[in-house]
């Protein structure tokens, strides 16, 4: 599919490809297609000047937009293959990640360096910060370069000899993803190109995207399909009451935005139009229906992971009918199998899904760490993740499996803990985020007819508070959450 980006871009030059949204939430061109697809020929030519070729490995430190996608286009068309840097990750993983990867350049524009030099300070407190660039290899800078900055990549070397298209096979690496693992044993998703375009093509399928109305997303995944479709890709505005002002005026006819940015857009009173998509982090029914209700036509979830997106996908009907235990996330998409091991645990495979983990061999199957069952009709039903389950009173409880039920009108999130009991048991706590102005004596009210139907995973405590986030996805951090409940709660009595 990137090969056909580059043709389709160079074919209507002259129409919008990028856009961000002024302060009225108006759009704004930021790249047209012609001039996305001159710069990924002029990062190419720097690249292929600076001597990299097929196979080498490229650190990426580039915010979402038109110049992350055209170094993805540059670094496909040379086949070299990119490692991205997530700057949430820390320092010290990060360093170990980029050893084990040993990129011959990275590429970082202004704000990584800052992050990871004079700014490091005020980006820790966001959670972001990066180990010193110029100790994993030589670095350039990628786009407008600042004072202390690396020398900014030659835009203007030759392109005579640049290849048109490098001579790899589809079996050749793409891109590292560094995902889970310590400082000791980093673990790296890496993707081939096949993979990599099975799992654009399957997004393709279901976006489903028209050339004359806009897209709004800021990942790979929405951008390259929408662009070599013809639509123009909005990139999601950072505050919220931008956000909302930019959906009025944008009207997209596809969406995609994370659950916390969906949460945040519907409190900022945002409106939706056409199809609106959520993945990265779980999405309940409840959130899905407040979307429609703000207008969407349709709100789906999708079921991804690093290692295969997408895997499978919910339209917000169906999945608020599905009255089983458990979270219905759908049916496997076109070419997904799945299968469970003994231990429950959920299996997938299929052309999106990556080649291997960096350092390991090959392996067909993507063990997902999620407990899953397969209902009648092949719909995938989360149960939890298997680390996540907590023992008491010698009954193991997966909190996957009852936490849809915590999602009554008033709640944003809920989570179930499991906390120390002082004899190594586990006190079970069901934390809950009431939505904004919510009225919590009638919110724990409507929380007692689930909770008294738990049987034996009924909570022992129901704690109110605001779940913790964390990760690019900004999922709830379960172990954070465990130590809140634990400090609000105090000693088993």
């Amino acid at each position: 599919m990137l090969d056909r980006l580059d043709h389709a871009l160079r074919s209507r030059p002259e129409r919008p490809a990028v856009l961000t949204a002024t302060r009225t939430g108006a759009p704004r061109v930021r790249a047209t297609r012609g001039e996305l697809a001159e710069l990924a020929d002029a990062f190419a030519a720097a690249l292929h000047a600076r001597g990299l070729r097929a196979g080498d490995t490229v650190g990426v430190a580039v915010r979402p937009g038109h110049r992350a996608l055209a170094v993805l286009l540059a670094l496909w068309r040379l086949g070299l293959r990119g490692a991205v840097l997530d700057p949430g990750a820390g320092p010290d993983v990060l360093r170990a990640r980029l050893a084990l990867a040993r990129p011959a350049l990275v590429l970082a524009d202004a704000a990584a360096q800052a992050v990871a030099g004079w700014a490091r300070p005020l980006a820790r407190r966001a959670g972001l910060a990066l180990p010193e660039l110029a100790g994993l290899g030589p670095v350039a800078t990628v786009g407008p370069r600042l004072p202390g900055c690396a020398p900014a990549l030659d835009l203007a070397a030759p392109r005579l000899g640049v290849p048109g298209q490098a001579r790899v096979d589809g079996d050749a690496d793409a891109v590292i993803v560094f995902t889970s693992g310590t400082t000791s044993r980093p673990r790296a998703v890496v993707h081939t190109r096949a993979s990599l375009s099975a799992g654009m093509a399957t997004v393709s399928s279901l976006f489903d995207a028209r050339g004359d109305e806009p897209v709004l997303g800021g990942t790979f995944f929405v951008l390259v399909p929408s662009l070599t479709r013809g639509a123009p890709v909005a990139l999601p505005a950072a505050g919220s009451r931008l956000l909302a002002r930019q959906l009025h005026r944008l009207r997209p006819c596809d969406s995609y935005l994370t659950p916390p940015r969906l949460r945040d857009a519907l409190d900022a009173g945002a409106r939706f139009h056409g199809r609106v998509w959520t993945g990265s982090a779980p999405a309940g029914a409840g959130l899905l229906e407040r979307v429609r209700d703000a207008g969407a036509a349709e709100a789906w979830g999708v079921y991804a992971l690093t290692e295969l997106f997408p895997a499978a996908a919910v339209e917000s009907r169906e999945k608020s009918a599905f009255d089983g235990a458990g979270d219905l996330v759908g049916a496997p998409l076109p070419g997904v199998r799945a299968e469970r091991d003994a231990g429950g645990q959920l299996l997938l495979a299929g052309p999106a899904a990556r080649h291997r983990y960096l350092g390991e061999e090959p392996d067909p199957w993507v063990r997902t760490g999620d407990r899953a069952r397969l209902d009648g009709t092949g719909r995938i039903v989360l149960e939890g993740r298997c680390k996540d389950m907590v023992l008491r009173r010698a009954e193991n409880i997966y909190p996957g499996l009852y936490e849809p039920a915590l999602h009554v009108p008033g709640v944003e999130l809920a989570v179930l803990v499991g906390i120390p009991a002082g004899d190594g048991d586990e006190r079970l706590v069901a934390v809950v985020q009431p939505r904004r102005g919510a009225d919590e004596p009638a919110l724990r009210r409507a929380l007692s007819e689930p909770v008294a139907r738990m049987g034996a995973a009924r909570p022992d405590e129901v704690l109110l508070a605001r779940i913790p986030l964390s990760g690019r996805s900004r999922k709830p951090d379960r172990a954070a959450t465990a130590a809140l409940a634990a400090r609000r709660l105090g000693p088993a009595r």
